[in-house]
């Protein structure tokens, strides 16, 4: 009777065990997100050459075969990374810019990256490194360009409407949004002072240099060219 019992005791522990493997067994939609979660973290922390794909499986706790069945290599899976960072960060700026005046237009831009910024501080890190590898979606410097793009017309309209060259509209679309990127990559770091002064900052100097630009800017030193 006692190994009877004992046996069925032993019975019981190790179909709970089976049942509880197989609750905790991930599909493979759930482990892809997973390996990309941790993926950004150590890129974000060690960069691309720091980072093996024995560290990124035994984090997943899983062998190395599973990190190249799914992305083929850490090639794969950084690029899928920063793929999907560049998308978040450009849906996040153009998504924001929904306001009438231009000087409000310019208060959502600058929000909008140093939103990204503060809730995504890893898949900023790694987009601001240089990429060893080709992306599909480009590079952080194309990427920037893409969001100047988006207030190339806005531009345009105001400098129409108060006699500038409406064809320079890229160039200061490209300086205003290249001066929001710069600081917020020193704002990573610092985090001084507050999201919203930084941001209220950066918008006083885009719109009051705006404000009193020259219709033919002259430069004033003894080079002239």
């Amino acid at each position: 009777m006692i190994d009877a019992v004992a046996t069925d005791s032993s019975s019981t522990s190790g179909n709970d065990k089976q049942r509880r493997t197989r609750r905790t067994r991930m599909t493979g939609a759930e482990r892809r997100q997973q390996l990309l979660e941790i993926g950004r973290t150590l890129f974000a922390a060690k960069g691309f050459e720091g980072t093996s794909v024995e560290e990124i499986a035994a984090k997943a706790g899983v062998s190395k075969p599973v990190v190249y069945e799914h992305f083929g290599g850490k090639e794969g899976l950084y690029a899928v990374v920063v793929d999907r960072e560049m998308r978040r960060l450009l849906d996040m700026v153009t998504s924001s810019l929904t306001a009438g005046h231009p000087r409000e237009l310019c208060e959502q831009a600058a929000f909008a990256l140093l939103d990204y910024i503060e809730e995504y501080t890893d898949g900023f890190r790694i987009l601001v490194r240089d990429s060893p590898i080709p992306q599909s979606t480009g590079s952080f410097a194309s990427l920037i360009s893409d969001i100047a793009t988006q207030v190339e017309d806005i531009l345009g309209r105001e400098f129409k409407s108060r006699g500038f060259d409406p064809k320079l509209a890229p160039l200061y679309a490209q300086a205003l949004v290249g001066m929001v990127a710069l600081t917020g990559q020193w704002w990573l770091d610092v985090r001084r002072p507050k999201k919203a002064e930084v941001a209220a900052h950066l918008v006083n100097l885009a719109w009051h240099g705006l404000d009193g630009l020259e219709p033919k800017p002259r430069l004033i030193g003894h080079r002239k060219a």
